[in-house]
């Protein structure tokens, strides 16, 4: 049995494709963890399985690296987009099914806009805030980015207290300008850095917003792989609607996998 495959990357997240519009992947979480395994896989930071939809132009199921089928993934979202578009299903305008809702996109030459999912609740407190954009993220505030150990500092707060067995994603943010902040972030189900995470950069712009460290409703955010940027309006309910992730999305290689 075999399957062709396509690689995408949206600033440095990468991300195995499927087009399973037939539904005949054989989907375990073994299968797809060495698929995603960098040494004897293909190597990503995640699988995508692009089906049909009865609601929807497709529906979009995310797996993380470790196999196991996940929560919103923004980045992945905008390159099962262009994964889409690519294949000739839509034009520039699109509505796709994701594990938390219908999401809207439009397709530029150079950049993917995609619509996330309303953020109802900020919680923010002196050490951190935490607010869920799809997937939840725990956001912390530092004064330089690069020197923070991600991987141990990280690991530690994951799955520590409050979290415990969910988890949750940790992003570390240094405030860069009147608009702008970099961020580095360490994945759940990755278990480790990634080059960029797109509900983690809606997560950061939100968080720094709400805590009024940047005043802004569209936010420049640089992110290890790549520049991404965060637009959205706030209610007098203190909810986040209208939510737009923005940044590149592009095609790296295809191949064929045999099982």
């Amino acid at each position: 049995m075999s399957f062709n495959f396509y690689k995408y990357q949206g600033a440095g997240n990468d991300f195995v494709m499927i087009d399973d519009r037939n539904q005949t992947f054989p989907v375990s979480e073994e299968t797809i963890a060495k698929l995603c395994n960098r040494y004897f896989g293909i190597g990503g930071d995640g699988l995508i399985l692009l089906q049909n939809d009865a609601e929807s132009d497709f529906k979009m199921v995310y797996f993380n690296s470790d196999g196991r089928e996940s929560t919103m993934c923004g980045n992945g979202g905008r390159c099962v987009v262009r994964f889409a578009h690519n294949l000739g299903l839509i034009q520039n305008e699109t509505k796709f099914h994701a594990i938390d809702g219908i999401h809207e996109a439009i397709i530029e030459e150079d950049k993917i806009h995609l619509k996330m999912t309303d953020v109802l609740e900020v919680f923010a407190n002196m050490d951190f805030v935490f607010l869920n954009t799809g997937s939840p993220h725990h956001v912390e505030f530092v004064k330089n980015v690069e020197k923070v150990d991600v991987q141990k500092i990280g690991a530690r707060i994951r799955s520590g207290e409050p979290y415990f067995e969910e988890g949750t994603n940790v992003n570390f943010i240094e405030i860069t300008g009147n608009n702008s902040l970099s961020i580095r972030t360490y994945e759940r189900g990755v278990e480790g850095e990634t080059l960029a995470c797109g509900t983690g950069v809606t997560a950061a712009a939100i968080a720094a917003f709400e805590t009024g460290k940047l005043h802004e409703n569209e936010i420049q955010v640089k992110a290890v792989g790549g520049n991404l940027s965060v637009k959205f309006e706030r209610t007098l309910a203190g909810h986040y609607e209208n939510i737009w992730l923005t940044g590149s999305a592009e095609f790296v290689f295809k191949g064929e996998i045999y099982f």
